[in-house]
């Protein structure tokens, strides 16, 4: 987690929007105490930028919209639509494998059975 990341990208997704400083540092503060209540040293990239579409969606719809479009790579308009459609991003309470890192392949080989 680097604060000066998720600031930045708050801020800029709120950009000419009626959001005050105060309000967008009470998002970080909220998605920092939930970092914090997790316990955990490192948390995925896609898990913190669930949390910051969150705090946006609360604050703004224009500002959550410039983030989801830039986060979520919408491969199309519908997805896009049907995204914005939703009541409410998944939260890490409806989805906790939203805090677990995704395994990579590789390749069909075992690594477990080539170490010594």
């Amino acid at each position: 987690f680097v604060r000066s990341k998720v600031l930045d990208g708050i801020q800029k997704s709120c950009q000419k929007r009626p959001i005050t400083v105060q309000q967008t540092e009470d998002a970080l503060r909220r998605i920092e105490r939930q970092i914090q209540s997790y316990g955990l040293k490192e948390l995925p990239a896609r898990t913190i930028g669930q949390m910051v579409m969150q705090e946006l969606r609360r604050l703004d719809p224009v500002a959550y919209v410039r983030f989801a479009s830039v986060y979520r790579h919408f491969r199309d308009v519908e997805e896009f639509v049907s995204d914005l459609q939703t009541e409410e991003p998944t939260s890490l309470d409806q989805d906790p494998s939203l805090l677990a890192f995704p395994f990579v392949a590789n390749s069909g080989t075992d690594s477990a059975k080539n170490s010594p």
